[in-house]
């Protein structure tokens, strides 16, 4: 017999599912369900890196992992079922999106009663979750002495969740539980057991409005039975999937689906085999662009009660994803004239959540020497020029069409030789019908200047070169850095003769000399040559033992989960590790004084084996990533135990240095006879 632990609330009766379902559920009911409305040709892995002989259930998406549903062995007992209360994990995944290393997600949330399933807004600072009706930590009873499961919101705080109230709809007197936010926050789907519905429990929803919640509507007698109906998980395709034993199925709870978009819901179909078995399926959720998702099953060949499974079919998507194509037109012109411009280029790349923009070959990544010597690394957006060539130009009324899909944010790159890049930032959300997008183009009044620097003798670039424009005219001066190919940019004003110079530590300096007086070309190549003191220093394009500062990775609220969108710099060493597979970094963690030691000391392990996790999901061989976690062993200024120093000082210390172990890059020699030491000696 198994009891469906997650709806009770303490000191209640628990729902016996087992002994009902039977007798409910046809086993012939593949013949009552059109089939072909989602894909069933999908891989199913165990997520081992989470499930154990307990009950591990009802996964949620939430920044680079999920939150999910269990419980500790050795935690506080529910004496209606002699097994310990539900609590909630988060999960890292890995590159292959199995969840790893389960921790507690919150001390605000968490409590010594039942908490979970939950549900996130789009933005992550909204959370819904089930609790146990709690008054000051207490649990409150109802006339029949039970203590009712209710919705809870909460809101993100600086340190953890909080302003967490009861929502209007829950009642004492009976169960509102397992919510899910659409995507637009407007409606919260739930199941509940409340007074005139259908069965045990049938599933509702409610709608945002300017005064508040609304009241609960019942989904109706095409998805709800007259048993019960659990999990609901909405998704922006406007499909509700949820667990039924009331409707046939292979048998236990089964998983369905039912389109709920406009006023006429569908007719409920069974996802059959793989996500359903002849044991209890549930908890199915899947990712914005439905290619992968998971669920939870008490199946044979798990590792013990409810187990956590992840689903995908090979990066194709698992329903049929309805997507508004906008039919958009960009437009380039003179900014001064108001001129159209034929034979732009036109570059469209969409926006990722934390204001980056997808694309391979979008982004250089800088090293920036501080004043102790250590390299600071950024991420830097390269010239429309430097990308790869646009495959969209204007035709000769200085337009070009292309298709958006709705609820995108998109960034529309125009260039044209003679002409500065022209930028515009563009929303579809909410959008329908055609999009015109103008973009104005300045005239360039400068040379555009690509410039290498790179070792006397071979063929390799020299990244992270300081490099030196000289106005030999006038003696201004600007100061650039080599990328990581050994290349770099500079737009040169006009009528003047300039000194460009290269240095960096291994080599000697090299300069070189252009003008842009009358007969120059708008567009300027230049190579500065180094000499390299000696052979080696070319295999280490960074140098063993050098210390790259991460200070902008921002950590959620236990301080050791990486926020979604909040990793730039790890993103920039993951790009640099993969440009060079030979690298190998030892990650060090550090933390501000702030707090008990040993806590810091924790915390900066945990992080550090975050970081090192968020690495090898970014594709980097576990094996050139080790971690180690220092506390507050090392703060860089004065704000130690006990002194009073700013929140900005104390962020000064709250950082993960990158410490390069072992780099040995392969040489490629530019000449084939004499030695390239030696070329450029007198």
């Amino acid at each position: 017999m198994k009891y469906i632990l997650f709806l009770f609330g303490i000191f209640a009766m628990p729902i016996l599912l087992a002994g009902q379902q039977q007798s409910s559920k046809s086993k012939s009911s593949d013949k009552l369900y059109e089939k072909g409305g989602i894909k069933r040709e999908v891989s199913m892995e165990s997520a081992l890196g989470v499930n154990s002989g307990n009950d591990e259930f009802s996964p949620a998406f939430y920044q680079n992992g999920v939150v999910y549903v269990s419980y500790h062995k050795n935690g506080p007992i529910d004496p209606n079922t002699g097994k310990p209360f539900f609590e909630l994990f988060f999960a890292e995944t890995d590159a292959m999106g199995l969840p790893q290393k389960p921790r507690e997600f919150s001390l605000q949330i968490n409590s010594q009663f039942h908490e979970g399933p939950v549900s996130f807004s789009r933005d992550g600072d909204l959370l819904y979750f089930t609790r146990n009706n709690l008054e000051g930590g207490i649990p409150k009873t109802n006339s029949r002495d039970k203590v009712t499961l209710k919705i809870y919101e909460a809101r993100r705080g600086k340190y953890d969740w909080q302003d967490i109230k009861s929502l209007p709809f829950n009642s004492v007197e009976y169960n509102s539980v397992h919510p899910s936010l659409s995507v637009d926050g407007f409606q919260l789907f739930f199941a509940s057991n409340m007074p005139g519905g259908y069965g045990g429990y049938d599933l509702y929803y409610v709608e945002r409005k300017t005064s508040g919640w609304s009241q609960p509507v019942n989904l109706g007698s095409s998805v709800n039975s007259s048993g019960n109906e659990l999990f609901p998980f909405i998704h922006e395709s406007g499909l509700l999937f949820y667990s039924s034993n009331g409707l046939g199925g292979k048998g236990g709870l089964d998983l369905f689906m039912v389109n709920v978009e406009g006023d006429d819901f569908g007719i409920p179909e069974n996802l059959d085999t793989p996500y359903n078995s002849d044991k209890d399926d549930l908890g199915f959720i899947l990712n914005e662009d439905a290619t992968k998702g998971y669920l939870s099953s008490a199946r044979k060949g798990g590792v013990g009660g409810d187990d956590i499974y992840m689903f995908e079919a090979n990066g194709e998507p698992i329903i049929e994803m309805k997507k508004v194509i906008l039919n958009t037109m960009v437009i380039a012109y003179d900014e001064q004239t108001g001129e159209r411009l034929t034979d732009a280029g036109v570059r469209v790349l969409q926006r990722t959540e934390d204001g980056f923009v997808d694309g391979d070959d979008v982004y250089d990544v800088e090293m920036i020497p501080s004043e102790s010597g250590e390299l600071l690394m950024k991420l830097v957006r390269k010239d429309a020029d430097a990308m790869k060539e646009p495959s969209i130009y204007t035709n000769i009324s200085g337009e070009a069409v292309f298709n958006m899909i709705q609820d995108r944010s998109y960034v529309v790159l125009v260039s044209k030789g003679g002409y500065q890049s022209g930028e515009v930032m563009h929303s579809t959300d909410g959008q329908f019908g055609p999009q015109t997008i103008r973009v104005p183009l300045r005239t360039k009044n400068c040379a555009s200047l690509s410039g290498l620097v790179s070792a006397n003798g071979y063929k390799n670039g020299v990244p992270n070169a300081a490099v030196r424009i000289v106005n030999l005219s006038t003696g201004t001066q600007e100061e650039l850095r080599s990328n990581t190919d050994g290349q770099f940019d500079y737009c040169l004003p006009i009528g003047y003769e300039y000194s460009i110079s290269a240095t960096k530590d291994g080599y000697e300096e090299g300069s070189a000399n252009l003008s842009t007086a009358a007969g120059y070309s708008q567009n300027m190549d230049v190579t500065v040559r180094l000499h390299p003191i000696a052979e080696g220093i070319l295999t280490e394009p960074i140098r063993e033992g050098s210390i790259i500062v991460l200070e902008n990775i921002y950590y959620d609220f236990d301080k050791f989960f990486i926020r979604k969108g909040a990793a730039q710099e790890l993103d920039a060493l993951a790009q640099l590790m993969k440009k060079y597979p030979s690298m190998e970094v030892q990650l060090v963690a550090h933390t501000d004084s702030q707090g008990d030691d040993d806590y810091n000391l924790d915390l900066s392990v945990k992080r550090a084996d975050s970081a090192r996790r968020y690495l090898i999901q970014k594709g980097i061989e576990a094996h050139r990533v080790e971690a180690f976690g220092y506390g507050e062993q090392d703060v860089r200024n004065h704000c130690g135990n006990g002194v009073d120093c700013s929140d900005q000082e104390h962020q000064f210390n709250r950082r993960t240095e990158v410490k390069v172990i072992r780099i040995d890059e392969p040489v490629q020699v530019e000449y084939d006879e004499g030695n390239p030491l030696d070329r450029g000696k007198e």
